[in-house]
């Protein structure tokens, strides 16, 4: 895993310089730099395969410059097609993807499977590859005589005129938990969605997808007994892939089944990692560390717990909210953080991590719960109720689920949906339509509707897929793993696994009204019970207390005196919600966006 940055175009070789400088904590073992006239192409190095300095970025390959974040799993299989063709002098997966271009020009990019962020440099035509699902950030911006990406907004902040907010950034934080693509919170910031590219000449910019899920063909597979064999093959060869490292791997393990699965199938590859949990002083509802040491003792791997206080939490904030860039609302990015702080300290650059299972195989429950509900949009003469719940408003996100189902709205609009457009027309100074949050799902809409996929569980787990993931949980995962120089591995975000759940009959996945049905049944012979049953708690932590309890809570009041950007009876009245337990994920998004404002824009 690295950092990525360049500038085509004019620049100040010291700014530039400095620029760079600010993603080292990505890629610490080398530095290296290509530029000449209006070019300044650079990488930042964390050395995972072939460690040797033969192979630092960037690549120059005749007139073809490479720099790219990331690995490709399947490197020893394209080395293997491509070595008649080409001479390797590394044996890194970053000269593959050199040959792979070469070969195939831009179509290169799928025939890769991995996770990466790619800058390629042709002659005088620059292209941008945002991995398939979006587990690897890249930004850009242009201004009146450069184009300049990176990995991480920080090092783009510098080249801005000013700083000024985003409202599209804004309102889709709000509504999704993390700005959707292309919007930053940066208002001249851009940054690419998952499976797409971006191509740069002549100061013209083009973004185009390459890569979409919707393209696999649905009820392929309608055996149940077919789709656990390939789901189980599939899943087993993504894992094995991912455990290939030149360094030492470690893993989480939160005591569900998704860790548990990582850890059972790598001991089986001969591969005993290291686990990691966290636990929280006096807070036993949230503490996963028995659970954890229970799947620990049955798997036969080693396990280190972390305790997290509340000023552990509250010191640790800072410095992920700087981390971060920008505005995302998840309070579990703190307690990840200062894990990967520990997991740093004990020499591991390498760790699995269990995302992606929730949206492949349906382990909200709330996915079964919003199917019922979709099922009463059949009822021809609902005018009336129509009527209703338009004229009689209410905070209950329910209010909200029926309302959509009458009005025929989109019902689903991921699981990270946090302020409704109501909600957010009642508390912003800004006249905010029902239904305006559609405006950054329609690209998504569109492919759906215009797939093969009709069913509503689907959708779920596309738009999930698409933004409940990339944006929010990757985002996360990829910002708090490189702050420490970890590279963060996600194997169930493996598009041929995705392609393969995807091709299934989809109430193979929820018929039995049973979360995670499918997963549990292909390790139902290889884990323990209490684990298979075992109640998922989410990362779930006690940020709102900490919040409460420190006064930090106070900013957020603050900071709107200042900037008059929330109505100030509404802003009080979810605030002490929030502190008799309502309204938490809401007012930790309003702190994050505080802290941002403070820094940035007062």
């Amino acid at each position: 895993m690295c950092g990525i940055f360049g500038i085509i175009g004019k620049y100040d070789e010291s700014k530039a310089k400095s620029a760079l400088a600010k993603l080292a904590h990505r890629g610490p073992d080398s530095c290296d730099i290509i530029q000449k006239q209006n070019l300044f192409f650079a990488h930042q190095r964390l050395s995972i395969l072939d460690i040797n300095k033969r192979a630092n970025q960037p690549l120059h390959v005749e007139n073809t410059l490479l720099s790219f974040n990331g690995e490709i799993y399947n490197y020893k299989e394209l080395k293997k097609e491509l070595s008649s063709e080409y001479l390797f002098t590394t044996q890194s997966d970053s000269e593959v993807i050199i040959a792979a271009y070469k070969k195939w020009g831009i179509d290169f990019v799928n025939h890769l499977r991995g996770m990466f962020a790619i800058a390629l440099l042709d002659n005088e035509k620059l292209y941008l590859f945002r991995d398939r699902l979006g587990k690897k950030p890249l930004f850009y911006m242009q201004t009146k005589d450069s184009f300049i990406f990176a990995s991480e907004i920080k090092a783009l902040i510098p080249f801005l005129q000013k700083i000024e907010m985003d409202e599209d950034a804004l309102l889709s934080y709000l509504s999704f938990l993390a700005p959707t693509p292309p919007f930053t919170f940066f208002k001249d910031i851009k940054k690419l969605g998952s499976g797409e590219y971006l191509s740069y000449e002549a100061l013209h910019v083009e973004v185009q997808n390459y890569y979409n899920i919707l393209d696999t063909k649905p009820n392929i597979i309608r055996c149940r007994d077919e789709a656990i064999s390939k789901l189980e093959t599939t899943l087993k060869e993504s894992i094995d892939m991912r455990l290939d490292s030149d360094v030492p791997m470690a893993s989480l393990l939160s005591g569900g089944i998704d860790s548990a699965t990582i850890n059972y199938n790598a001991k089986q590859n001969n591969k005993e990692l290291q686990t990691y949990t966290i636990g929280y002083e006096n807070f036993a509802k949230y503490d996963e560390r028995q659970n954890a040491k229970d799947t620990a003792d049955f798997l036969g791997v080693q396990n280190k717990a972390i305790e997290i206080n509340q000023n552990s939490f509250i010191d640790a904030s800072e410095k992920v909210l700087d981390t971060l860039d920008e505005p995302l609302n998840d309070p579990a990015s703190v307690p990840l953080y200062l894990l990967f702080e520990e997991i740093k300290k004990d020499g591991y650059k390498v760790v699995m991590s269990g995302e992606g299972s929730d949206e492949l195989f349906l382990g909200y429950r709330q996915y079964f719960e919003y199917l019922d509900i979709e099922s009463l949009g059949a009822i021809k003469n609902k005018n009336w109720l129509k009527r209703y719940f338009k004229n009689n408003f209410s905070q209950n996100r329910e209010w909200e689920h029926y309302k959509r189902i009458f009005e025929d709205s989109t019902l689903f609009r991921t699981s990270g949906e946090n302020f409704t457009d109501l909600q957010k027309n009642q508390l912003l100074r800004l006249h905010v339509e029902d239904n305006q949050a559609l405006k950054y799902l329609n690209k998504y809409l569109t492919n759906f509707k215009n797939s093969l996929h009709v069913e509503p569980s689907s959708w779920y787990s596309y738009i999930d897929l698409q933004l409940f993931q990339a944006e929010h949980f990757l985002t996360k995962l990829d910002r708090v793993s490189m702050a420490h120089s970890i590279e963060s591995r996600t194997p169930f975000l493996d598009h041929k696994l995705i392609e393969t759940v995807f091709s299934l009959e989809p109430k193979l996945r929820y018929q039995d009204g049973v979360t995670k049905s499918l997963l549990k049944e292909i390790m139902k012979e290889k884990l323990d019970t209490k684990i298979l049953s075992r109640k998922k708690k989410g990362f779930a932590n006690p940020y709102m207390e900490y919040l409460v309890n420190s006064k930090k809570i106070k900013l957020i009041q603050e900071v709107n005196k200042q900037t008059q950007l929330f109505k100030e009876e509404k802003l009080a009245e979810y605030i002490n919600g929030a502190k008799s337990g309502a309204f938490k994920q809401h007012i930790w998004g309003l702190y994050v966006l505080s802290v941002w404002i403070k820094k940035y824009l007062l």
